[in-house]
């Protein structure tokens, strides 16, 4: 039983909103007050940090620690959301297929670099959302913003797609690194697959899955 704060890695499964996980453990496990650091997309699945109680607090270390990510990107597409999940806006012929083109484009997002996040991202522009602009049709004026990528391992190529690992910092998009490869390329590109492996030493691995810790709530239930 727990007062004070905890802290739960979570491996957060596909099409639940980080919100969605947040929501139904503070709920089950009876916290008033639950955060998480550092949000996943629906799509995306893998390790995400929950914090409770006084834990919540600490958000910002979390946050600032290096991310790892396992993705597959799609190339000759381009849409709405950077994603497959989005709204198709164009298909590309992918010619001149070449993995040396591919290994040599990525070698310029390695590095501090500026980024653009996606259209439908969660970056407030004027004070709002800017999902919520794009939804609404609204133009948006998006900043390019620096983030620091420590290093991309190719693992497979297999037409249309590549899978990579991705080490990076704080506030990165890796659906923004897949549109920018795209468009470097000419190809365009979508982020096909996400996994966050690993936030600092909070690796997949040891995350827990929602259900686990539904069976064993009584471990981490709230004791006033």
């Amino acid at each position: 039983m727990l007062s004070d704060g905890l802290i739960l890695s979570v491996n957060k499964p596909s099409a639940w909103t980080s919100f969605d996980v947040v929501a139904k453990l503070r709920r089950a496990l009876e916290w008033k007050k639950v955060g998480h650091a550092g949000t996943l997309d629906p799509m995306a699945t893998g390790v995400l940090i929950l914090l409770f109680g006084a834990a919540t607090r600490r958000s910002d270390e979390f946050m600032d620690l290096p991310k790892e990510y396992r993705t597959t990107i799609r190339f000759g597409l381009v849409t709405a959301t950077d994603d497959t999940t989005g709204e198709l806006l164009e298909r590309r012929e992918i010619d001149k297929w070449s993995e040396s083109r591919i290994h040599e484009a990525l070698q310029s997002f390695i590095g501090r670099i500026a980024q653009i996040p996606p259209a439908v991202s969660a970056v407030k522009v004027g004070g709002r959302r800017s999902y919520k602009a794009a939804f609404a049709g609204e133009a948006l004026d998006l900043k390019a913003r620096p983030v620091e990528i420590y290093g991309i391992d190719v693992h497979r190529f297999s037409k249309p797609d590549v899978e990579l690992t991705i080490r990076c910092g704080r506030g990165t998009y890796i659906r923004s690194i897949a549109r920018d490869l795209g468009n470097a390329l000419g190809w365009g590109a979508v982020l096909a697959q996400l996994t966050r492996m690993a936030i600092g030493p909070y690796r997949i691995e040891n995350s827990l899955p929602v259900e686990t810790i539904l069976k064993h709530k009584s471990e981490f239930t709230f004791a006033a």
